[in-house]
């Protein structure tokens, strides 16, 4: 029986070299997977063929190019999303490339694939008056609503991106002196986040109306449902978005366009910045591997822009000649002939 080589080396890829020789994240390998399995999706629903037929002998650039433009096409994917199935599809072959030299250039063809342009659309963040009004929504002697405010809060107090808040556990959080909270981002990287002392007071009385149900191991989601089970990234956005119509009631000015999770963490870093904080602590914060991810705060923010401005202006600006007595009857002059 003839083996197909492309079948075994990509259950080689998942059951042995992914679990094996990468750090790679649960929310990564899931990406990859469902890039196969989209993959062949379009094998059996587009093209008519069985995915038995696989195999490196009917691969090539085009053959991934065309699956690229069928997810842009018929499956209505974002760019960044198709750009996602790229960045799988090339870790894949990079892969094929170190283990199996004889697909060296089939591979090499795959890899100058290059990923698409993301049209760059102005960053949405909630001033800090839009914060207060979003987290004073709900009434916080009603013990249900607790858990909405604790959530909401820990999302903007940490900038934290919002799997980094579903995965995690009371032991997480540290009731010291000086409270944090462990998150663990990208790439299992962690990082201690320091949080504010009223952040603490909240969620303390959240996690006590949780221990009065019932006993919690420090292992236990922090946030969770009615099966104890974690709060998903949909039920997170749910719970944000319920609260964001409220707060939209009230100020609907405050909150256009729309808000997501990921807008708190915007909204985080942006305070951060008005208030002078360093770049690089900014970064560290955000967990960042480079700054250059973390600029883009500085380029999307009108109020840095406009502080740095005036802070070069003065150094560049002819010395003021006029006295108060002269620009007032300068401006008089000027309402004569307006």
């Amino acid at each position: 029986m003839k083996v197909n080589h492309f079948q075994y080396l990509l259950s080689s890829y998942f059951l042995k070299y992914i679990p094996e020789r990468t750090n790679y994240s649960d929310n990564t390998i899931k990406s990859y997977r469902d890039t196969f399995i989209l993959l062949f999706q379009y094998q059996e629903d587009y093209l008519n063929k069985p995915v038995s037929k696989f195999s490196f002998e009917v691969l090539s650039r085009k053959y991934f190019e065309d699956f690229l433009v069928w997810l842009e096409n018929e499956k209505k994917y974002s760019v960044s999303s198709i750009n996602q199935r790229l960045a799988a599809l090339h870790a894949f072959f990079k892969y094929i490339q170190r283990e199996n030299p004889e697909y060296i250039e089939l591979c090499g063809s795959i890899l100058t694939i290059k990923t698409k342009k993301i049209p760059v659309v102005p960053m949405n963040y909630l001033s800090v008056e839009a914060i207060k009004v979003l987290l004073s929504v709900q009434d916080g002697s009603i013990i249900p609503h607790r858990r909405e405010i604790a959530l909401l809060v820990l999302l903007y107090d940490s900038g934290a991106r919002v799997q980094e808040v579903a995965d995690l556990t009371f032991g997480d959080i540290r009731n010291n002196k000086l409270p944090t909270v462990k998150l663990s981002g990208k790439g299992n990287k962690v990082r201690i986040i320091p949080l504010m002392p009223q952040t603490l007071d909240i969620l303390n009385i959240y996690m006590n109306d949780c221990r009065r149900k019932k006993e919690i191991e420090p292992t236990h989601p922090l946030f969770y449902n009615k099966s104890s089970q974690k709060l998903t990234r949909a039920g997170i956005a749910y719970i944000l978005e319920k609260n964001i119509k409220k707060a939209r009631n009230i100020n609907p000015e405050m909150f256009s366009g729309k808000i997501t999770p990921h807008t708190l963490r915007h909204s985080k870093a942006m305070h951060l910045l008005e208030a002078g904080v360093n770049l690089i602590y900014i970064r560290d914060f955000l967990g960042h591997t480079s700054v250059i991810t973390t600029e883009i705060y500085a380029k999307s923010n009108p109020e840095v822009k406009r502080k740095a401005i005036e802070s070069a202006s003065p150094n560049v600006l002819p010395t003021e000649k006029y006295s108060l007595s002269e620009k007032e009857e300068m401006l008089e002059w000027l309402k004569t002939i307006i």
